[in-house]
Protein backbone atom coordinates (compact mmCIF):
# COMPACT_ATOMS: atom_id res chain seq x y z
CA UNK A 1 0.00 0.00 0.00
CA UNK A 2 1.55 3.96 -1.03
CA UNK A 3 1.19 6.17 1.35
CA UNK A 4 -1.96 8.01 -0.84
CA UNK A 5 -3.84 4.93 -0.38
CA UNK A 6 -3.74 5.67 3.20
CA UNK A 7 -4.27 9.26 3.66
CA UNK A 8 -8.24 10.00 4.51
CA UNK A 9 -9.95 11.94 1.85
CA UNK A 10 -9.41 15.49 2.99
CA UNK A 11 -6.20 15.60 3.89
CA UNK A 12 -4.11 18.11 1.22
CA UNK A 13 -2.34 15.68 -0.41
CA UNK A 14 -5.34 13.58 -1.65
CA UNK A 15 -5.97 13.75 -5.12
CA UNK A 16 -9.28 14.58 -4.16
CA UNK A 17 -8.26 17.95 -2.50
CA UNK A 18 -7.72 19.48 -6.16
CA UNK A 19 -10.22 18.70 -7.68
CA UNK A 20 -13.63 20.29 -5.03
CA UNK A 21 -10.57 23.59 -4.77
CA UNK A 22 -13.03 26.60 -5.19
CA UNK A 23 -11.89 28.69 -7.86
CA UNK A 24 -10.27 31.68 -6.28
CA UNK A 25 -8.54 35.04 -7.85
CA UNK A 26 -5.74 32.76 -9.24
CA UNK A 27 -8.50 31.28 -11.50
CA UNK A 28 -8.17 32.26 -15.30
CA UNK A 29 -9.72 34.98 -17.18
CA UNK A 30 -12.76 33.72 -18.88
CA UNK A 31 -11.32 34.12 -22.68
CA UNK A 32 -13.09 36.98 -24.33
CA UNK A 33 -13.72 37.62 -27.86
CA UNK A 34 -12.57 40.50 -30.03
CA UNK A 35 -8.58 42.11 -29.83
CA UNK A 36 -6.77 43.03 -27.07
CA UNK A 37 -5.71 46.59 -26.91
CA UNK A 38 -1.96 45.71 -27.52
CA UNK A 39 -3.05 43.55 -30.12
CA UNK A 40 -5.84 46.13 -31.70
CA UNK A 41 -3.17 48.80 -32.20
CA UNK A 42 -0.07 46.59 -33.48
CA UNK A 43 -2.71 45.83 -36.15
CA UNK A 44 -4.00 49.49 -36.94
CA UNK A 45 -0.08 49.95 -37.08
CA UNK A 46 0.80 47.63 -39.84
CA UNK A 47 -2.35 48.30 -41.66
CA UNK A 48 -1.68 52.11 -41.85
CA UNK A 49 2.34 50.70 -42.88
CA UNK A 50 1.08 48.80 -45.55
CA UNK A 51 -1.40 51.49 -46.56
CA UNK A 52 1.41 54.04 -46.57
CA UNK A 53 3.76 52.01 -48.92
CA UNK A 54 0.84 51.51 -51.33
CA UNK A 55 0.70 54.85 -51.44
CA UNK A 56 4.46 55.70 -52.26
CA UNK A 57 3.92 52.95 -54.81
CA UNK A 58 1.24 54.57 -56.45
CA UNK A 59 2.23 58.09 -56.22
CA UNK A 60 5.60 56.78 -58.19
CA UNK A 61 3.45 55.12 -61.15
CA UNK A 62 1.21 58.34 -61.42
CA UNK A 63 4.41 60.57 -61.18
CA UNK A 64 5.91 58.10 -63.88
CA UNK A 65 2.93 58.58 -66.19
CA UNK A 66 2.20 62.45 -65.59
CA UNK A 67 3.81 64.94 -63.64
CA UNK A 68 1.18 67.17 -61.37
CA UNK A 69 1.24 68.61 -58.54
CA UNK A 70 -2.34 67.91 -58.10
CA UNK A 71 -1.03 64.14 -57.80
CA UNK A 72 1.70 64.85 -55.24
CA UNK A 73 -0.46 66.73 -53.25
CA UNK A 74 -3.34 64.08 -53.22
CA UNK A 75 -1.07 61.06 -52.23
CA UNK A 76 1.17 63.18 -50.42
CA UNK A 77 -1.64 64.40 -47.55
CA UNK A 78 -2.52 60.54 -47.50
CA UNK A 79 0.94 59.21 -46.78
CA UNK A 80 0.87 61.63 -44.14
CA UNK A 81 -2.55 60.97 -42.88
CA UNK A 82 -0.93 57.49 -42.86
CA UNK A 83 1.50 58.77 -40.12
CA UNK A 84 -0.66 59.89 -38.19
CA UNK A 85 -2.77 56.98 -38.15
CA UNK A 86 0.40 54.97 -36.98
CA UNK A 87 1.43 57.08 -34.31
CA UNK A 88 -2.11 57.73 -33.13
CA UNK A 89 -2.12 53.65 -32.79
CA UNK A 90 0.99 54.19 -30.86
CA UNK A 91 -0.30 56.84 -28.46
CA UNK A 92 -3.42 54.36 -27.55
CA UNK A 93 -5.86 56.34 -29.83
CA UNK A 94 -6.70 52.99 -32.06
CA UNK A 95 -10.73 53.99 -32.70
CA UNK A 96 -9.85 57.39 -33.91
CA UNK A 97 -7.31 56.29 -35.96
CA UNK A 98 -9.58 53.66 -37.61
CA UNK A 99 -11.94 56.65 -38.06
CA UNK A 100 -9.58 58.78 -39.69
CA UNK A 101 -7.73 56.35 -41.86
CA UNK A 102 -10.99 55.88 -43.35
CA UNK A 103 -12.47 58.91 -43.80
CA UNK A 104 -9.11 60.20 -45.18
CA UNK A 105 -8.55 56.99 -47.68
CA UNK A 106 -11.97 57.56 -48.92
CA UNK A 107 -11.34 61.42 -49.21
CA UNK A 108 -8.19 60.42 -51.31
CA UNK A 109 -10.32 57.94 -54.08
CA UNK A 110 -12.39 60.30 -54.37
CA UNK A 111 -9.75 63.44 -54.90
CA UNK A 112 -7.64 61.23 -57.51
CA UNK A 113 -10.85 59.79 -59.19
CA UNK A 114 -12.64 63.95 -59.08
CA UNK A 115 -9.63 66.30 -58.84
CA UNK A 116 -6.77 64.33 -61.16
CA UNK A 117 -7.06 63.57 -64.81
Amino acid sequence: MTTADQDPPGTPDAPEAAETEPAGDDAPEQPHDGLTPRQARRLRVVVATVVLVTLAVVLALRLASRTSVLVVGVYGLAMILCGVVIELSRHGRTRLGTWLLGTGLLAALAADWLLLP
